[in-house]
C-alpha cells in the first residue's frame, strides 16, 4: 500500500534571496524543487502539496495598489488576493511537476484545489493584528491609507518603512478535505491549503476575513485530517539547529516531541523562521502522525534526510 504524505514547500521553492519573483524565475525554482519529489514518487508516495505566498500576496497588493491609482480600480481585498495566488502557484507546481514526469516518463495526473479554510471570528489573533504583509510605505502614507480605507499599520523592524498588520488566526477547517483525501489516494497529486488557506468564518454561510493562515499549520492540519503517514516542510537549510548560527551550534537529526517542546521554550528557534515550522510539526505528531521530517528539497533522495520530529 503506498504511504501517504504531505510537503509543505517553503518560500525558497517559489521564491529565492535576491531574486524578483519574475515567471522565468519561479518556474526554474518550482521545476527543480518538483524534481526532488520524483524520489518520494519513485518511493510509492501519493502527495499533497501545500505552499506559501508571502512575496507572491505582496506583489499582487503592489499590483491592485497601482490599478487602483492610475485607472480607479478597486483595489481587492485579502481573502481575494489569497485566491488569486493560490490559482497563479499552483499553475506554476502543476507545470513544474508535469515537465518533470515528461522527462522522467511519470504517468500521475497533478491538479490543484482552491481552498478555503475556516477560522474562529472570535479568535484572540483578531484583536492585534501582527503579521505584516504586502508593500512598504513611509509613516505618512500608511496614516492616509489607515484614514482612508481603515486596517492597521506598523513599523517596520528592520527599516523606518511602515507595512500592513493583520491577523493571523489558528486554522480550524479544511473545506472539501474528504475530497482532498479521495483524490490523493487514488494516485493524483493534489494541491491544496495554498498560501495557508482562504482565509473564512462561518456566519450564515462564509464570509472571507483580512488575515492570513500560517502555511505549515495550515498543512500539518490538513496531514492530520487526510491520515497522512507522515509530514515534509521543506526550507532552506538541510536540517533544524540550535544554538544556530552560535558557538556551540548543533544540528538535530531526531528529536521527540519532549525534546522539542523543550527547545521552543529554550528559544532555540526563530519566530520568523524555524519556530513556526516546529509548531506545525508537532500539531501533525501529537494528533496522530508518526513524524515530520523538516528539510531542504535537495535532501528528500537521502534516506536520512532532515530532522524528523518523532513521539
Amino acid at each position: 500500500m503506498k504511504k501517504l504524505a504531505v510537503v509543505a514547500f517553503g518560500g525558497n521553492a517559489l521564491l529565492r534571496s535576491g531574486q524578483k519573483g519574475t515567471y522565468q524565475e519561479q518556474i526554474k525554482n518550482v521545476t527543480e524543487t518538483c524534481d526532488s519529489l520524483v524520489s518520494l514518487l519513485k518511493q510509492d508516495y501519493n502527495l499533497v502539496i501545500g505552499h506559501g505566498n508571502g512575496p507572491q500576496v505582496g506583489n499582487v497588493m503592489l499590483q491592485h495598489e497601482a490599478g487602483k491609482k492610475k485607472f480607479g480600480i478597486e483595489a481587492m481585498p485579502m481573502d481575494f488576493c489569497v485566491a488569486e495566488t493560490q490559482g497563479s502557484i499552483g499553475y506554476l507546481i502543476e507545470q513544474g511537476f508535469r515537465n518533470v514526469f515528461a522527462r522522467e516518463g511519470i504517468d500521475r495526473n497533478v491538479l490543484t484545489l482552491l481552498t478555503q479554510v475556516v477560522v474562529d471570528k472570535n479568535d484572540e489573533a483578531f484583536k492585534k493584528p501582527v503579521k505584516p504583509v504586502g508593500p512598504y510605505y513611509t509613516k505618512e502614507e500608511a496614516e492616509t491609507f489607515e484614514r482612508e480605507n481603515g486596517g492597521t499599520y506598523a513599523k517596520d523592524s528592520k527599516s523606518d518603512k511602515y507595512r500592513k498588520v493583520v491577523a493571523s488566526p489558528k486554522p480550524l477547517k479544511v473545506t472539501n478535505i474528504d475530497i482532498v483525501k479521495q483524490l490523493a489516494l487514488e494516485g493524483n497529486i493534489v494541491v491544496t491549503v495554498g498560501g495557508g488557506g482562504i482565509p473564512v468564518v462561518e456566519e450564515d454561510g462564509v464570509k472571507g476575513v483580512e488575515a492570513v493562515i500560517d502555511k505549515d499549520l495550515a498543512s500539518a492540519l490538513t496531514a492530520v485530517e487526510i491520515g497522512a503517514d507522515e509530514f515534509y516542510i521543506l526550507t532552506d537549510v538541510p536540517k533544524v539547529y540550535i544554538n544556530f548560527r552560535k558557538p556551540g551550534e548543533l544540528a538535530l537529526d531526531v528529536i521527540t516531541v519532549k525534546q522539542a517542546e523543550e527547545y521552543l521554550e529554550q528559544g532555540q528557534f526563530g519566530e520568523g523562521s524555524m519556530a513556526p515550522k516546529v509548531r506545525a510539526a508537532l500539531h501533525f505528531v501529537k494528533n496522530g502522525g508518526k513524524e515530520c521530517i523538516i528539510t531542504e528539497a535537495g535532501q528528500l533522495g537521502n534516506e536520512n534526510c532532515g530532522t524528523r520530529i518523532v513521539w
